[in-house]
Parts: C-alpha cells; sequence; structure tokens
C-alpha cells in the first residue's frame, strides 16, 4: 500500500513534476515525517513551559548530546565536527536575488517571465523561493518547481521568455543606470547561481497527504522534486545542488532535516553532503545553537543568513508571556537596535568558528526590500539608505547580502565590487562565549517609539499582506494605505514574515498594555497612554476602510468582497486571541481558495480553539481532495 496520497488532478496535470522517480522518493521519504510530528510538538511544549514558568531562553548543557547525533554540545561549539567545504560556485555572492518562480494562476510563459528577470539580474546567485514568497493558492508551488526544470535544462519556452526579457531589462537599465545591464543575454543566463528555499517543518503541502489523511511534510514535498528532477542537469553543468533551509528553532531539527538529505542522497546514490544547504537564522532559539546547528547539518552546511522580520517576530513571540518585553514601532527595529545587534554578532562569530578541518562557513547578510520605483528625491533617497545599509554589514563581516528584486542588483553589487574580495571566510571575531550576559543580549529593548502612526503602519500592511496571500501574492510590494498615491513614500516588497511580524506586535501591544510614547492629534491619544484593544479595534476599522476605498492600484477591486474581509477577521481574531497563535501563516494557509467570510470565521475559531485547548495546530489543506 502507498504510504502517501497525491491529488489526482494535480498528480494529472504535473507529470512532469510528478515524475515516477519523484514519487517514489516521496514514498521513501514518508516514514521519515514522523520525527517531524514529534519536533513540532516539542516545539509547543517548549513554548509553553517557558510561557508558564515564566523562564527565558538558554543555551544548551555542554555535556548533552545533541539530538539525532552522536556530537555533543561541546564538540560542535569547539569545531570537532565535518562541515562543508565551499565550493566554486558558492564562493563569491556578493549579491543574491530573492523571489518565486512564477505568479500567481499565470500561464508557463507568463510565469517563466519571474525566472528569467532573476537569471538576467546579474545577481551572485538567485534564491528561488518556494516559502515565504511563493504563493500556495491552487498548484502555484508546482508552477515553481516546473519553471525551475525548465530553466535548468535550458528548455526553448524558457530562452523564448529570456531573449525578450533581456530588452525589456536594457530597456529600464537606461534610463534608470544611463547604460545597459545585460551584454549577451545568453551568456548572462550562465552567470547566476541557482538556490531553492524549501518551506519549514511546520508546514504541511497542499496536495500530498499521507495515507491515513494527516498532513505530509511541505520540506519533503519540496525537497524531493526539485533534488529528484534537477540534481543530474545541475551536475553536469558543473553547478552545486544548493537549498536554503527556513525557520529552524533548534539543533535537533537540524538533525532531522540532515537525515532528511542524507536519506534523499542515499536514495539516488548521491555521495554525503551533495546536498548543501545554507541556514537561515530566523528564529531567536537557533541562536542560541549556532555551532550545534552546524555541527548537526555537517557536510551539508555552508552557510548563514540573516534576515530582519521574520527573526523578530520569533523573538515577539518566544516572550510572547513577558509583560516588560513590548517592541516599539517596527521601523526602529533594524538590524542595529538592541536584540537585533546581538544577534548579528553571534552570526558572524559563528561562521567564522573552523570545523575539525579547519573550514569555515559564509555569512549572507539580510533584505533589502526597496524598489527603486517612485519619485527621483524618494528613490535617490532610498537608494543611498540601502547601500549604506549594505557598506555596514559588508564592514561588519557577511560575504553578501540579499535584495528582494532584480532592480536592485545593480544598485547594491558596487558595495561588495569596491572592496573586492570574493568572501570573508575566516575573518578574525572573537570566539563565541554562552553566559547569562550573552543570553540578556538576544532579549536586549532599547528606547525607541512606540505610535499610533506606527501601529497604522502594522494594521494596515498586515491586512495588505493578508488579502495579497489570499490573491495568491504572497511576495507584494506593500506600504501603508496613508501613502498610497504618494511617490515620495516607496512600496517595499514584502513576503510572509512581514505579515507575522506585524500581528505579533500587535497582539503584544494589545496584551502587554503598551504605552504610547508620543500623543496623537486625529485620535486624541496622548503619550503615556495604554494602547487598549478598544483603540486597535479602532484603528482596525479605520484601516479596513480606507482599503475598501483604495483604487485598483493598491488593493484589487476583487479581492474587497472576497479576501480582504477574510483578512480583516484574521488579523481581529488573532490580535484579540487570549493565547497567542505562534504563526500567522497557519490562518492563512487553512483559508487559501476560501472567498466565503462565514467559512473562513469558522476556521479561523476552529484554529484558535484548537490551539488554546491543548496546542494543536491545524495545519493540513482543509479542502484536500484526492480524487
Amino acid at each position: 500500500m502507498s504510504a502517501i496520497t497525491i491529488r489526482q488532478s494535480a498528480r494529472d496535470a504535473y507529470q512532469d513534476v510528478y515524475t515516477p522517480e519523484v514519487v517514489a522518493a516521496l514514498e521513501a521519504l514518508a516514514p521519515l515525517d514522523a520525527r517531524r510530528g514529534e519536533l513540532m510538538r516539542e516545539r509547543i511544549a517548549r513554548r509553553t513551559e517557558r510561557a508558564q514558568n515564566k523562564q527565558h531562553i538558554d543555551f544548551l548543557d555542554e555535556d548533552a548530546t545533541i539530538d539525532g547525533t552522536d556530537i555533543t554540545v561541546a564538540d560542535a561549539r569547539a569545531g570537532r565536527f565535518e562541515g562543508a567545504v565551499i565550493p566554486d560556485d558558492l564562493r563569491r555572492q556578493w549579491i543574491q536575488g530573492t523571489g518565486p518562480a512564477t505568479k500567481p494562476r499565470a500561464s508557463t510563459a507568463s510565469g517563466l517571465r519571474n525566472v528569467a528577470y532573476a537569471m538576467l539580474s546579474g545577481a551572485d546567485g538567485w534564491m528561488f523561493d518556494g516559502e515565504d514568497a511563493v504563493g500556495q493558492v491552487d498548484t502555484m508551488s508546482l508552477d515553481n518547481q516546473r519553471n525551475l526544470h525548465l530553466m535548468i535544462t535550458k528548455d526553448q519556452q524558457f530562452l523564448d521568455v529570456a531573449e525578450q526579457v533581456a530588452g525589456e531589462m536594457n530597456e529600464w537599465a537606461k534610463g534608470f543606470h544611463g547604460h545597459e545591464i545585460i551584454e549577451d543575454w545568453r551568456e548572462q543566463l550562465d552567470f547566476t547561481t541557482r538556490i531553492y528555499r524549501i518551506r519549514g517543518l511546520h508546514l504541511d503541502d497542499r496536495h500530498v497527504q499521507h495515507a491515513d489523511g494527516s498532513g505530509f511534510s511541505a520540506t519533503i514535498a519540496d525537497l524531493v522534486p526539485y533534488v529528484v528532477n534537477n540534481h543530474k542537469h545541475l551536475i553536469e553543468q558543473g553547478r552545486s545542488v544548493v537549498l536554503y533551509l527556513p525557520k529552524l528553532q533548534t539543533a535537533a531539527e537540524a538533525a532531522h532535516l540532515g537525515s532528511l538529505l542524507d536519506a534523499l542522497e542515499d536514495h539516488l546514490g548521491l555521495d554525503r553532503g551533495t546536498i548543501l544547504g545554507y541556514v537561515l537564522v530566523e528564529q531567536i532559539e537557533e541562536c542560541f545553537q549556532l555551532m550545534e546547528i552546524r555541527a548537526a547539518l555537517g557536510k551539508h552546511f555552508v552557510g548563514y543568513n540573516t534576515g530582519r522580520w521574520d527573526y523578530i517576530n520569533s523573538v515577539s513571540d518566544a516572550y510572547y508571556w513577558d509583560p516588560e518585553f513590548i517592541n516599539p514601532n517596527i521601523d526602529a527595529v533594524t538590524m542595529t537596535y538592541g536584540y537585533m545587534r546581538n544577534y548579528e554578532d553571534r552570526v558572524r562569530r559563528a561562521v567564522n568558528t573552523p570545523d575539525a578541518n579547519g573550514n569555515f562557513a559564509l555569512w549572507q547578510g539580510g533584505m533589502e526590500p526597496n524598489i527603486p520605483v517612485g519619485s527621483d528625491a524618494a528613490v535617490d533617497a532610498a537608494m543611498k539608505k540601502a547601500t549604506a545599509g549594505g557598506a555596514r554589514e559588508q564592514a561588519e563581516g557577511a560575504s553578501g547580502k540579499w535584495v528582494a528584486h532584480w532592480k536592485m542588483v545593480h544598485v547594491m553589487r558596487p558595495v561588495w565590487e569596491k572592496v573586492g574580495e570574493d568572501n570573508q571566510l575566516g575573518r578574525d571575531f572573537e570566539p563565541l562565549t554562552y553566559t547569562q550576559a550573552d543570553a540578556d543580549g538576544l532579549r536586549l529593548l532599547e528606547e525607541a517609539p512606540r505610535t499610533i502612526r506606527g501601529a497604522r503602519d502594522l494594521i494596515s500592511v498586515g491586512l495588505q499582506y493578508g488579502n495579497a496571500f489570499g490573491q495568491g501574492f504572497q511576495a507584494a510590494a506593500l506600504k501603508p494605505a496613508d501613502f498610497f498615491g504618494d511617490d515620495d513614500v516607496l512600496y517595499l516588497m514584502e513576503d510572509a514574515a512581514t505579515g507575522e511580524i506585524r500581528l505579533s506586535v500587535l497582539w503584544e501591544w494589545v496584551h502587554k498594555g503598551a504605552r504610547l510614547t508620543d500623543g496623537d492629534e486625529e485620535t486624541g491619544a496622548a503619550a503615556g497612554d495604554v494602547f487598549t484593544a478598544e483603540l486597535f479595534e479602532r484603528l482596525l476599522a479605520e484601516e479596513y476602510d480606507k482599503l475598501l476605498a483604495a483604487d485598483g492600484k493598491d488593493v484589487h477591486e476583487d479581492s474587497k468582497t472576497t479576501t480582504l474581509p477574510i483578512a480583516r477577521e484574521i488579523v481581529h481574531q488573532y490580535v484579540l486571541a487570549e493565547i497567542k497563535a505562534p504563526w500567522y501563516i497557519d490562518l492563512l494557509n487553512i483559508n487559501l481558495n476560501t472567498t466565503d467570510l462565514e467559512v473562513a470565521t469558522e476556521r479561523i475559531r476552529a484554529y484558535l480553539d484548537a490551539f488554546s485547548a491543548d496546542g494543536t495546530r491545524i495545519t493540513h489543506n482543509l479542502d484536500f481532495d484526492a480524487s
């Protein structure tokens, strides 16, 4: 009997993705998914126990053995493990672009434009996103896989699209940079390293489930088709098989992920360490176990990436029980702010700790979300700020940076070109320490504004993101509604993390009695006033009305009676719920392809009730139809 069920309609329409080899590998890895279930239950148990005992996250006991390995914590910290040797195509990754390989409900030709922009951008690497930036509506995750395979195999469909896109990109570049950016489009297609971000362990797939009807790992559902369908082509082209590994929280989870990579390599007859991975440090608990995670992944591990939104969300969520931990306005929490500064410092020290063979790891800096579209003055100011941020990260030790749009590649790349070094492997930093002061630094708050304007930003962008997600745009250009039509305020490219953090901070402000630092004439709020549930509900109604009144450029007209009301209901219930849900994305996922507000409201309530009762997260596809 088969261990899994794949929706028949998806299997029929995507025979190029669900090949017999892919199905066989999915079957082979399916039994390992039981461990994921254990790990996710342990996550919630740790979260609950810390809240009940008012207990902060701490470092592991150095005498302990990392779950799923035979490596001790002390050995991991000392580098007594064998890691990866950085391959040639990852040694210089000054600029990595990020984004999906398709668009919502797009034809193959239309979706391939995303891939062409990426491959022609001049980025050293491109992380094609299967997680935070690719929508999960309909079969979009499978379109993502299909388009990547067409690109990697240089299918004529892709080449035809690339030739057209190259001309369009050069026309834009002549106006913005004063010169073309692509000399030979065919040659340019070979420049960029292909990288794929699989979905995290906390997510279930929408098209595959276990034979008993339970949810199936989205991690495995992404990993298997990408590697099975593409590894031979990549290796024949002299390229590495590289992944981004998101949302890990512990070394035990890293060990499980490592076991999946090992099992797939064994199934395909590949040498150990053929599949390589960057780990995104998006969860605060990771920062307490950086060397342990490196050791658990061993030969698969090539580097860390320091994001912003996800990490802020994880800190907010980890200390949801602590009445003293209240974030300021989101724009104040930059990479140089309190706990973020300490987080970045630990990552750079971890990658520059040598393993048993003297090998170091890479550090890829965080995301630049700006898009150079707006008034001349606004674009100029934003680009100066962006390049200054990149220069700061380079000076701190990063070997490169992320950008969220292809138009930013040639803006940011000169920061690293001026330095000229391929990377900063092995730069000398103080060794990591594991003291109480280190732990305290990872939750360090500093004085910063907390205002009504900041609350409107949180609410407006949180609403817009939920709406965009429901429409299939898991990556979207957003800004607060008060700035619609104002070209002096640029849109920022946002993905799932932006929704997560905004709802987490709103929950924090409401349930911990956050006090405003400034008055607000419009609402009558004064400095020192508490941000109450009533004030939140007033602002939510006002910001929602602004979106209803917005034109189609910022809010799709058809969404105003379909997905936008559902987004509002999710924001409303999440923020006011007494028990904080750990993942906003859960509520979005269970309402994908749903436009009935009554049905959505029932699902939201069922999720929150289940989680409040015993920590159960409803994560499987509620609309799964095997036929």
